[in-house]
């Protein structure tokens, strides 16, 4: 279902805000950033994704950023599949690694803790539970009980994000707005 209020129903100082992003980035505002604009005592998923995407961590901000789109792509929500592999690409400098890990994981560019993290968040996002032997494996992968609550954190807030972005019809941008998207979230967060 799509929400009129994301295409139009904000108020003037809202609207006009969305006018200087469109000049700046020279780009159609996109629905994330429309929808965390509206009702933000409702949605107030951003300090909890910021603190999830950008908060203190033995990962990577590439490596959480493959991991939103890991767990967006077993939650089947293309917007933010896109936007975060452009994300991810962007961090790493490495469109090859962050394709081959989202077409077939056994077979990416990446090492063993990663890896098994990826496959533990994919589980999770598919299945909904994981078990002591799957934590098992991703600490007998060299993968810190802290990285664990890290890369879990990462799932929580994408699991709401996916169901969001699908239930309210996100639409994909085209990628040159995908990439300017990135660029922003790689220099500000998600505050």
């Amino acid at each position: 279902m799509r929400l009129q209020v994301l295409d139009g129903g904000h108020p003037p100082h809202i609207k006009a805000l969305f006018g200087v992003i469109r000049l700046v980035s020279r780009h159609p505002v996109v629905d994330a950033v429309k929808l965390a604009f509206y009702r933000r005592d409702f949605y107030g998923g951003g300090e909890l994704t910021h603190e999830a995407m950008r908060g203190a961590s033995e990962w990577s901000v590439g490596d959480r950023e493959l991991m939103a789109a890991v767990v967006s792509q077993a939650n089947d929500c293309p917007f933010c599949v896109a936007a975060h592999t452009a994300t991810s690409r962007q961090w790493y400098q490495n469109d090859a690694k962050v394709a081959a890990t989202l077409e077939d994981l056994d077979a990416a560019p990446i090492g063993a803790p990663l890896r098994e993290t990826l496959r533990l968040l994919g589980k999770l996002a598919r299945e909904h539970r994981v078990d002591a032997g799957d934590i098992r494996t991703v600490l007998d992968a060299g993968v810190s009980a802290e990285q664990i609550e890290d890369a879990l954190a990462v799932c929580l807030a994408f699991d709401i994000t996916n169901r969001l972005a699908n239930a309210f019809d996100f639409a994909i941008a085209e990628p040159a707005a995908m990439d300017a998207g990135a660029r922003h979230l790689l220099k500000r967060g998600y505050r």
